[in-house]
């Protein structure tokens, strides 16, 4: 990407999400929306976002990079950049070009951070204020607010976010299918309701919560889309995985290790077991 010497271009990793955990706690009866907790971490794997001030009377979106295709014209970044200009916040217009490493569809919520970054980006250059910012970031999509920044955080089923500490960084896989999962139809398929184990003293968090814990979404998502599921239970397999979890509303599935040997060990057993799924290494940051 070549942009001319006067030009200033301003470059923004946006880091993937992964859920180490994901309880569906109750179905709100006022929003009709899955309440859920979750403890949400990110991981070195980025889009890489370039930002440019524009004279022009539009803005220009583009996206390039493997996982670029059908995305389509209407996505979170042309969304924002409409409520931003509906409200008068932009004194300029921007060419934002984003390369995606994150595949879409995966659960990694490669847009909704892309959108949490591009927003963090107008928070620093004082285009709007803190409040702005979260009222913003809640009406591109609900799990926005949680790309903010990239520490480790819980999520708590009443919508409330706790920031964390001494999370372990797992070497991790990243083995995804070719196809995507429909958030929508997983969530509206899904039956599975689990009672809080969260609470605000954050107390075994490690044991109760990340390898004791799960991905109520599993259950429809497989139902849905059963090619996961067996995918799954080759991974399971792995005696050197501490444990294997769908992240987010999938098709990505997770296998977390403690060294990198075992994640690369992994990585040419599933390769070639798996070779119509995308594996990529990774690491929680």
């Amino acid at each position: 990407m070549v942009y001319p010497k006067t030009m200033r271009v301003y470059r923004i990793n946006s880091r993937a999400k992964v859920n180490l955990n994901l309880n569906v706690i109750k179905k709100s009866k006022i929003k009709k929306l899955h309440l859920i907790e979750s403890l949400v971490c990110f991981v070195n794997l980025s889009d890489k976002i370039y930002i440019t001030k524009l004279k022009s009377n539009s803005h220009v979106v583009r996206f390039t990079g493997r996982f670029s295709k059908n995305i389509t014209k209407k996505n979170t970044i042309t969304k924002l950049l409409s409520l931003l200009d509906k409200d008068n916040k932009l004194k300029n217009k921007y060419k934002i070009s984003i390369k995606k490493e994150i595949p879409i569809q995966s659960g990694m919520g490669g847009g909704s951070m892309n959108a949490s970054n591009l927003l963090n980006f107008f928070y620093k250059n004082k285009l709007i204020n803190l409040n702005e910012l979260k009222k913003y970031a809640s009406k591109i999509g609900s799990d926005v607010i949680l790309g903010l920044n990239s520490k480790p955080k819980i999520l708590y089923g009443d919508g409330s976010i706790e920031e964390v500490t001494n999370i372990k960084k797992y070497y991790i896989l990243i083995v995804k299918p070719t196809f995507g999962c429909s958030t929508k139809k997983i969530y509206s398929a899904n039956k599975i309701f689990s009672k809080s184990e969260f609470n605000k003293t954050k107390k075994n968090i490690v044991k109760n919560v990340i390898l004791n814990g799960k991905n109520d979404l599993e259950k429809s998502a497989f139902k849905l889309y059963p090619t996961l599921k067996k995918i799954k239970n080759q991974l399971d397999q792995n005696k050197q995985a501490n444990f294997v979890r769908m992240t987010g509303s999938g098709s990505a599935i997770i296998m977390y290790f403690n060294s990198n040997k075992f994640a690369k060990n992994a990585l040419k057993i599933y390769k070639r077991k798996l070779n119509n799924c995308l594996c990529i290494i990774t690491k929680i940051i």
